[in-house]
């Protein structure tokens, strides 16, 4: 049950980071947003990024075999990247209206052939 507990904390911390890191560029459309300084973007931006820390610690911590989780760290890195990957497709679908392309399609392949590789052995 860890191992699921794990995903879905790094799936809601995912959320929050991509929220933090590409959120202010959808933010810019708005007026009020448009005016304020660098700081003040910055500072948003921390404040999801706080969120995001208060999900990703107590995953990687339960996750992690030195604790007593069921993946080593180089299986919770990995599963972290596909994640981020995964939240990010679908906020830039979502958001942004972007399109997912072939190459799209094969990247995300090549990340999930890393998870395989990962646990293999």
């Amino acid at each position: 049950m860890k191992s699921v507990y794990t995903i879905l904390l790094l799936i809601c911390s995912n959320v929050f980071m991509t929220l933090a890191w590409y959120g202010h560029l959808k933010l810019a459309e708005m007026k009020w947003f448009q005016h304020l300084p660098l700081i003040g973007v910055i500072l948003i931006s921390w404040g999801i990024a706080f969120f995001e820390y208060c999900l990703q610690v107590p995953a990687n911590r339960m996750g992690f075999m030195g604790n007593g989780g069921p993946f080593n760290l180089m299986q919770l890195k990995i599963i972290q990247e596909v994640i981020t990957l995964s939240v990010f497709i679908v906020f830039s679908v979502l958001a942004f209206h972007m399109h997912v392309k072939w190459n799209h399609v094969a990247a995300a392949f090549f990340m999930i052939l890393a998870v395989y590789f990962v646990f293999k052995g």
